[in-house]
């Protein structure tokens, strides 16, 4: 793979590190107070949106399926904050290695030689070379249509003339 492809792969894997990472923060942040006159919501009953009770729901369920499980299987207050407190540890390291192979992979371009104008005179030179090759392409291509005519216009005489054969009884 070409180094302006790996470049292009990293680009979208730092764009896919940083949107995760705004994310699962966005997601996990503590509420934190705006004001001291800002008034708190009110709590409301059903606290997670995804939730959404049937009408016809068993009133026997126990409402959280996790309850009946090990107490040490389950998350505790505590984890959940320790582990929010990593994440952006986590999130950060691995945007930093993902830049820092995005900045080996700059540092394995070559260099261009020369200042501006060297490389505009180079752009022109290569639009001049790629002109010439393009009509000689053109040429090529208009004396290939001759022949193929030719071609055919000698297939459609030899048809013809096995068509008008008499066959020898």
């Amino acid at each position: 793979m070409d180094i302006i492809s790996q470049l292009q792969e990293q680009v979208n894997l730092i764009a896919s590190l940083a949107f995760n990472t705004f994310g699962t923060l966005q997601r996990d942040a503590p509420s934190v107070r705006l004001s001291p006159n800002y008034p708190e919501p009110n709590p409301t009953p059903n606290s997670n949106p995804n939730q959404n009770p049937t009408p016809n729901s068993n009133s026997n369920q126990n409402p959280n399926p996790n309850s009946n499980a090990n107490p040490s299987q389950q998350q505790q207050p505590s984890d959940a904050s320790t582990n929010f407190a990593d994440e952006p540890k986590t999130a950060s390291a691995a945007l930093v290695k993902a830049a820092k192979q995005f900045d080996a992979l700059v540092n394995a371009l070559p260099l261009a030689e020369g200042g501006e104008e060297i490389q505009l005179k180079r752009i022109a030179e290569l639009q001049e070379e790629n002109d010439a090759i393009g009509q000689e392409l053109q040429r090529q291509l208009e004396a290939a249509d001759k022949e193929l005519k030719e071609v055919q216009e000698l297939y459609s005489q030899a048809s013809d003339k096995c068509l008008n054969m008499k066959k020898p009884y």
